[in-house]
């Protein structure tokens, strides 16, 4: 790739950190074809935060608008939320939730995830899990960040039907479809 005029790939680093805000700077650097300094000068001249800096400020905005559960009872970190509609929460695999025998992440951490976050998204003063629909899609391993997002899709009375798409870096690893059950008034 022919080198990039530096203002040209500012606009570009900034459009790749506002579209995919979990990118590391070795991402970026790799997707910009310039190595990791470059891309750490240019994120400190532009004011853009390192990778926790911007995860941190997103789960802070996030955390303050949940009603339905405690901000401490969703699994992961919430990094984005607007009630009655989506969420998104990111959970990083450590060597405490996979099996000892066989390194795989346990489907029980996953489900946590997308449930957890199903709740969060629903605007109302409490809501439980009505029913639920999981697929495990592909094992998950240890140092996998996951990404689940969450869209209510239909709203019919106090039931609210959530779908919930886990991915890691490459793929979906995980899909649940809730219908979750609001209580009290919004």
């Amino acid at each position: 790739m022919a080198r990039v005029k530096k203002k040209v790939r500012q606009q570009m680093l900034m459009e790749q950190v506002r579209a995919k805000p979990f990118l590391t700077d070795e991402e970026l650097a790799k997707n910009l074809s310039v190595s990791v300094q470059t891309i750490r000068l240019d994120r400190l001249e532009l004011g853009i935060p390192e990778l926790r800096g911007r995860i941190r400020h997103m789960a802070e905005k996030a955390q303050n608008k949940v009603k339905s559960i405690q901000r401490g009872d969703v699994v992961g970190e919430l990094i984005d939320l607007e009630l009655g509609h989506s969420g998104i929460s990111l959970l990083r695999i450590t060597e405490d939730m996979v099996f000892e025998k066989t390194k795989i992440a346990k489907g029980y951490y996953m489900f946590s995830q997308a449930n957890s976050l199903a709740m969060a998204i629903i605007d109302a003063p409490m809501a439980v899990t009505g029913v639920a629909n999981v697929k495990y899609k592909v094992p998950v391993h240890v140092g996998e960040k996951l990404i689940a997002k969450a869209e209510i899709v239909k709203v019919r009375g106090n039931k609210y039907f959530v779908w919930v798409k886990t991915h890691n870096d490459t793929q979906e690893v995980f899909r649940a479809k809730f219908i979750m059950v609001s209580w009290g008034t919004n």
